[in-house]
């Protein structure tokens, strides 16, 4: 974080975020900006949102070190990188409405780059699950075309790369336990208790 002086004049402060968002602007502007990221405050902690061109590509927990992510995202998607709040406008309000029960599905371009094969078929039935309801992983195997799959669910489940808007917190063990989440399992009662209410 850069000190300001106390003796300069207070328009100096917002002097870095200016400069942020004319480098953004401009990255933006000359197609050089391939991931763009933001952080929101929710009831299940912090998300960090990350947008490509074509699309929402990552939905993080505070849990799993939105640094280490973000990293992660350099290396698989492109290092170039920035906080651009501007592109992820549409998915932060229909996640806020979602939050505070004005909405109950999502209607945002989605980017599933980060997801192949078996786990991208589960990925795609998933929002098929109606609000306040769940599917056990052995219904979400035989929906996703291979019915003895099952712990490849589990496994599908668990690195999708979007929570909550892909949401698998809707899938549960055949004994209606929650099962693991990438956000824990508090998280995956909040959600669950929200959308039953």
């Amino acid at each position: 974080m850069i000190d300001i002086i106390p003796s300069l004049p207070v328009a100096y402060e917002v002097l870095p975020d200016r400069l942020h968002e004319r480098l953004t602007a401009a990255a933006e502007r000359e197609g050089l900006l391939d991931v763009a990221y933001r952080t929101l405050d929710t009831p299940v902690g912090s998300l960090l949102l990350a947008a490509t061109r074509q699309g929402l590509v990552k939905v993080a927990f505070d849990r799993q070190d939105h640094d280490a992510v973000l990293a992660g995202l350099a290396s698989t998607i492109s290092p170039r990188i920035l906080r651009a709040p501007a592109r992820l406008d549409a998915v932060t309000r229909q996640l806020d409405e979602y939050f505070t029960g004005g909405r109950r599905s999502f209607d945002v371009p989605l980017d599933f780059r980060l997801a192949r094969g078996f786990r991208l078929s589960v990925l795609e039935h998933l929002p098929e699950i109606e609000y306040g309801h769940t599917e056990s992983y052995s219904q979400v195997a035989t929906a996703a075309g291979s019915p003895k799959a099952v712990r490849a669910v589990g496994t599908a489940c668990a690195l999708n790369p979007l929570p909550v808007v892909v949401p698998c917190h809707r899938v549960v063990r055949s004994d209606g336990s929650y099962g693991q989440y990438a956000g824990g399992e508090d998280a995956k009662r909040v959600l669950l208790t929200m959308e039953a209410a």
